[in-house]
């Protein structure tokens, strides 16, 4: 575990007062530098009740950690010739047209989807009486048994948040993506993302299914003590909007919608394993230059909303940080980064050559609680 570049007792300091404060249940972190991995360590529970350990190679729901996955799948479409980012996404939904604002027919290119520039959101950035809670519109997250083509007739059927192309707004476009590469590539969205992705680079516990429930861990809620998550649940998120609805079970039911937003699952050691592939310059998977494409801010000067400072741009799979200074962090510029509601965060630092897997069952802690600032700290403290 020890390396000389790298202050560990700090970080297994921060990782013991998470579970001492019981701010997290558990979790596994794996930090790479250089391309070994010189810090991992798995503690606390995968599951409280049961008293089952944290494992290095305990599965987790990816949430969120899936966009950078299907971000993979559809540039690797792209490197051949598939599709364009350009392509406009009736090409292939020609019955997917949700409406501007204004009442007109938006154009929504495979760009924006990457982006999240289309106009679409979550229902938990809405209130509880919102557009997409009234049209049934599932989050990826709930809702088990849910088909694609259902999803799709209730998102197309409100109006979109903006005109395409004229602002930034976290969404469900992963998951239109991913409706579009399976008519693209004429097989399922797990098919695809194991043959471009996962196969080739042994991601053998990564998926759209469970494929050791054994190993999967058991997803708690915060508080002091987090407590278990219920099948429906809803969890408090930003004040005064929708909480965020959550369904554990919907990962095992074979009738739900492939979520290219947030359907997958994985360990932290597969998904360290992308990571450091893409840092490393993606072959075979990719090539180096559709990489920095992925790891380069696509938007211009539109804001990322979920930034306190307008410090982040967005690439293909995750934000872009544009400045350290203005954001307040240890990270170089270029650090590439994204977590999951489960509770986790991922980030990439190509300038220190540094990669950082943080996965916990804890939501939402492990993603914005104090738990990722406090481990940030520790890593940068070396």
């Amino acid at each position: 575990m020890a390396h000389p570049a790298l202050a560990t007792s700090n970080i297994d300091e921060v990782i013991d007062r998470a579970l001492s404060e019981q701010r997290v249940v558990g979790a596994v972190v794996m930090i790479a530098r250089d391309g070994e991995v010189i810090y991992r360590r798995a503690a606390g529970t995968a599951d409280r009740e049961g008293d089952r350990p944290m494992r290095e190679d305990t599965i987790f729901r990816y949430s969120s950690l899936t966009k950078a996955i299907v971000s993979a799948a559809a540039m690797a479409l792209l490197e051949r010739g598939q599709l364009r980012l350009d392509d406009v996404a009736t090409r292939w939904l020609p019955d997917f047209r949700p409406r501007k604002p204004d009442g007109s027919e938006a154009v929504i290119t495979i760009r924006q989807l990457l982006t999240h520039t289309a106009g679409l959101t979550y229902s938990f950035f809405q209130s509880e009486d919102g557009s997409y809670r009234k049209a049934g519109i599932s989050d990826g997250l709930d809702q088990p048994g849910l088909s694609m083509d259902e999803e799709l007739h209730r998102l197309a059927s409100v109006p979109l948040s903006y005109q395409p192309g004229t602002s930034w707004g976290y969404s469900l476009a992963l998951d239109v993506l991913g409706a579009i590469l399976e008519r693209i590539a004429q097989t399922s969205l797990p098919e695809i993302v194991e043959r471009f992705v996962t196969g080739p680079l042994q991601m053998n516990d990564t998926g759209f299914v469970v494929r050791d429930t054994q190993r999967l861990a058991t997803p708690y809620v915060d508080g002091r003590p987090p407590r278990r998550m219920n099948d429906p649940d809803v969890v408090p998120f930003l004040p005064g909007l929708a909480g965020i609805r959550f369904s554990p079970s919907r990962v095992f039911d074979s009738k739900s919608f492939p979520s290219g937003g947030v359907g997958m699952v994985g360990t932290a050691g597969d998904f360290m394993v992308l990571l450091e592939k893409l840092r490393r310059g993606g072959e075979p998977i990719l090539k180096p230059s559709t990489v920095q494409d992925m790891m380069t801010n696509q938007i211009g000067d539109l804001r990322i909303t979920t930034e306190q400072t307008p410090s982040w741009g967005f690439g293909f799979g995750g934000a872009v940080l544009m400045s350290p200074e203005l954001a307040g962090v240890p990270q170089a510029e270029g650090t590439w980064k994204w977590g999951g509601v489960y509770g986790h965060h991922w980030y990439v630092d190509p300038a220190n050559r540094l990669t950082v897997v943080a996965l916990t069952n804890t939501a939402v802690e492990g993603m914005l609680g104090r738990f990722a600032d406090d481990l940030m700290t520790a890593v940068y403290q070396g």
